[in-house]
């Protein structure tokens, strides 16, 4: 985990400068479409890019934090070790998803590519963003497998 940590940090790092620029872009269009009748042309469609990608790269840091939602109702009576496997189970049914997330996603990316598909008001390549969602992706993979195979070690805030 020492690895996957600061690259799951650098991941979140970079989805909060992606959001932030891009709430940033929406005042100053809104701004500009209110007051002087410019707006930026496009700004959903970037909105829309970049969001998808900024939720990609959260997802190796909510992992990492166990911060996924948890059903505990039936297992609230449990003994630890019980949850314990459960919750290593968990994060392997998680890495499954997530790799076949990833895979598809690579599929989608290279598809779009190929077809040199774009945003319809600005053009903006759509492989890009595959590109941005698939490395995190990967990483959450690889942090939910260590967790299935090491378990859980306390989070620290």
């Amino acid at each position: 985990m020492r690895v996957l940590e600061p690259l799951a940090k650098l991941c979140a790092i970079l989805a909060g400068l992606l959001l932030t620029g891009i709430t940033l872009m929406t005042c100053g269009s809104l701004i500009g479409r209110n007051t002087v009748g410019v707006t930026l042309v496009g700004d959903f469609e970037l909105t829309g890019v970049a969001a998808g990608a900024a939720i990609a790269l959260f997802m190796p840091w909510c992992q990492l934090r166990r911060g996924n939602i948890i059903v505990d109702f039936f297992t609230a009576r449990a003994s630890e070790r019980t949850n314990a496997a459960l919750d290593r189970l968990g994060a392997l049914l998680l890495a499954v998803a997530m790799a076949l997330l990833a895979w598809r996603t690579v599929v989608g990316g290279l598809n779009a590519y190929n077809t040199r598909s774009g945003t319809m008001m600005l053009g903006f390549p759509e492989w890009v963003v595959y590109a941005c969602m698939v490395p995190p992706l990967f990483l959450t993979v690889a942090i939910a497998l260590a967790q299935a195979v090491r378990g859980f070690p306390e989070v620290r805030e």
